[in-house]
């Protein structure tokens, strides 16, 4: 034992003789990260451990009837979507012999985009193809939350390509695109009552299938803000204008998932809400004016959704929502609809 102590010894005394003092210490220092690094990736692989585990408890947790809705097979699930985004006003006027009407309407947009849910956690990216080749300058920004107890519809959106007519007393004034900016903001939250059997993501995001029909009423609330203002492009027929509109409303409704054939899924949903607070404004040539109030003033929330489950680790399915603000009164008409449209293809893995 005292000779093998004595070889080691031995043979260090030669390297640190043979190898210079600088090489020593790099060699000394390299060693050090690279046991630091294997360290760090050690733990690493301990959090990301952890993160998994979390998320597979809580993507596990029943808390739902399993006779009404199950979790899909599979960890991570992928979707290829294609969407159509567009945005409609009219409004009618009558008031001491005079009507002014307004037909407008933002470009239809068109979007590709490609979603990644992993144990109910989704991202998104998105493209306009039209951007690309500079032929559209709206944008539109869109966070969508759905579970089976409460949910939430949000976008913002700043449009440059609402166009149409507008007739005053006879006359007609033509709106072209780049007259006006437009800035809408909508918030819809909604919540489930019958939430155990009753699953809004199984039609919209499919992190849940439902395997027999089931319907629920739901309670919920509406925002819609936003503003119209005209641009430098605008014609000099139109006066410098500023309209500026702010609801929040709330409300219920009812929604129903029905399966067809093993494989098929309708969904059908409707939830009116009533504004019960209010802002609105308009600004024109300089002059602030408060739009009067009328009641009732309803937003209405409604979504519809087709899901093809091709097998079940494959789908297809087309849902769409529309947000619209209805008016009407004796001489007041106003109807703003904004609407989107999605295609999906996708796959669990």
């Amino acid at each position: 034992m005292r000779i093998f102590a004595d070889v080691i010894i031995s043979a260090m005394r030669f390297f640190t003789r043979c190898i210079p003092l600088r090489m020593y210490i790099f060699l000394l220092l390299a060693a050090t990260a690279l046991c630091g690094e294997a360290q760090n990736e050690a733990g690493r692989q301990r959090l990301s451990a952890r993160i998994d585990s979390a998320l597979q408890v809580r993507y596990a947790r029943v808390s739902y009837d399993t006779a009404f809705m199950a979790r899909p097979p599979g960890r991570l699930t992928l979707k290829f979507k294609s969407n159509l985004y567009g945005n409609y006003y009219h409004s009618r006027i009558k008031e001491e012999g005079t009507t002014m009407r307004a037909e407008l309407e933002t470009a239809t947009r068109a979007t590709l985009s490609l979603n990644a849910s992993y144990r109910g956690l989704s991202l998104g990216v998105s493209f306009n193809p039209a951007s690309l080749k500079g032929k559209s300058k709206d944008y539109e920004f869109n966070l969508n939350i759905y579970n089976n107890r409460f949910g939430i519809d949000a976008f913002y959106q700043i449009s440059e390509t609402l166009n149409g007519e507008i007739s005053y007393d006879g006359s007609i004034f033509h709106l072209e695109k780049s007259s006006v900016k437009t800035r809408m903001l909508h918030i819809t939250g909604y919540y489930v009552f019958n939430h155990r059997r009753f699953s809004y993501p199984a039609a919209f995001t499919q992190s849940f299938v439902q395997k027999r029909s089931a319907g629920s009423w739901l309670a919920g609330f509406s925002y819609q803000g936003g503003s119209m203002k005209t641009t430098d492009n605008a014609s000099e027929q139109i006066p410098p204008a500023r309209l500026y509109v702010g609801h929040f409303a709330i409300g219920g409704g009812y929604a129903y998932n029905l399966i067809a054939w093993r494989k098929w899924l309708f969904h059908l949903s409707a939830m009116p809400t009533l504004v019960v607070l209010n802002s609105n404004n308009v600004t024109v040539s300089g002059e602030k004016q408060k739009m009067p109030t009328y009641f009732p003033e309803l937003i209405l929330n409604n979504r519809a959704a087709v899901v093809y489950n091709i097998s079940p680790r494959c789908f297809l399915s087309l849902t769409g929502v529309n947000n619209s603000n209805v008016f009407a009164s004796k001489t007041h008409r106003t109807n703003q609809t904004k609407w989107q449209m999605h295609l999906s293809v996708g796959v669990r893995l």
